[in-house]
């Protein structure tokens, strides 16, 4: 009893550095960890509403202007870009018009388990893709609104081409991302979490890849309540039964195991990779310099292209919209229609300021704060 081997013996004596990990994998990381992807979440929805209220708001401006002035003046970089966006995004709900949402909702509710998992995985690697390249042929056309804002006159020919082939890329580009994106009831019909965990945690990762992955999870976040929105207009369309119990128990289920999914993957990731808590500190930190357009020394940045979203959350309200306008002649029916609209740009302009005005003062106030601690640890 006193000599043979005991439970000490078959495991690693512990220190107070491993004490310490274990209380940063449970306690320290997760809060952390949760807080960053929300924030990125928020900005990611400052993004969207911009798309929605300001881009058309800024190119009705410059609208009005040249027809006062009754003459048209070349046009800035930032106007042609929020131009060449407006048209990608006008191409994407006009193509999304053309495919029967009802139908495919029906078709997938009618799969198996086990198809719909395969199906699953090939539209999640299509849309990790397209958002990648999508983010590039944005700055693309981007670089193109620059160069064709502030050529020499003898150049314009070049620029104009180089433009227009940039927009017809970013429109084609658009169409894949949206097709991608069309696997939002799949998303909830099935949960891929746990793989995404096997994929993840027992690999080696840079801090900078670690970065990047945090982002890229607040993105998914983003996407998932548009998903969930997609879900939403289809039941109020298709569902006879009662139904808004099941969906609001469903969705909570759906985000609750995606906060339970992020937080166990980057809280064993950071351990394996022997990555500190105060890590996702000092990426909330840079991700508040962005927000704040404070330049940094990191190569990572959040990247977001709300194109794809916006056009599926525009397709499927559209048909809710119209469901819900009294019927009346063609000429009341205008009248409804665009004093719905006017409400409804109303609401999300006001969202849009109050989430930029949240988002820059947490940024400020996060700034200065890490700002005194670095301070106070000199």
């Amino acid at each position: 009893m006193r000599i043979g081997n005991s439970l000490r013996g078959t495991t690693t004596p512990g220190n107070e550095k491993e004490r310490e990990r274990v209380y940063d994998t449970i306690f320290r990381l997760p809060w952390r960890c949760e807080l960053l992807i929300d924030v990125g979440v928020f900005v990611c929805f400052d993004s969207f509403l911009s798309l929605l209220t300001i881009m058309p708001a800024r190119i009705l401006t410059v609208i009005w202007k040249s027809v006062n002035m009754r003459q048209l003046k070349k046009p800035s970089a930032a106007e042609l870009s929020d131009l060449g966006c407006f048209i990608v995004l006008i191409c994407g709900v006009t193509l999304l018009q053309q495919i029967d949402i009802s139908l495919i909702y029906h078709m997938i509710r009618g799969q198996g388990t086990i198809k719909l998992y395969v199906v699953y995985n090939v539209l999640e690697i299509f849309d990790k893709l397209c958002q990648n390249f999508g983010g590039d042929v944005l700055q693309t056309l981007f670089n193109s609104a620059d160069g064709l804002a502030s050529c020499l006159p003898e150049n314009l020919d070049y620029w104009k081409r180089r433009f227009g082939s940039d927009l017809a890329l970013a429109a084609v580009t658009l169409s894949a991302c949206i097709v991608a994106h069309n696997n939002a009831l799949l998303a909830l019909l099935v949960s891929n979490n746990f793989a995404e965990i096997k994929s993840n945690v027992f690999k080696r990762f840079s801090k900078d890849n670690i970065h990047s992955i945090v982002y890229y999870d607040s993105v998914e976040r983003f996407h998932i309540t548009a998903f969930v929105l997609f879900v939403l207009a289809q039941n109020i369309l298709e569902a006879e039964d009662p139904w808004f119990e099941s969906f609001l128990f469903n969705a909570m289920l759906v985000y609750v195991c995606e906060i339970a999914i992020d937080i166990i993957k980057h809280s064993f990731i950071a351990k394996f990779n022997d990555i500190k808590p105060i890590a996702y500190s000092e990426f909330l930190e840079d991700l508040c310099k962005q927000t704040l357009n404070i330049q940094t020394n990191t190569k990572n940045n959040l990247t977001f292209v709300p194109l794809a979203p916006a056009c599926v959350v525009i397709r499927v309200l559209t048909p809710v919209y119209a469901a819900h306008l009294p019927y009346s002649p063609l000429p009341w029916r205008l009248f409804w229609i665009l004093v719905l609209f006017a409400i409804t740009y109303v609401m999300l302009a006001s969202l849009k300021v109050m989430v930029h005005m949240g988002l820059q003062k947490h940024a400020a106030w996060y700034v200065k704060r890490c700002e005194k601690r670095k301070l106070h640890s000199d």
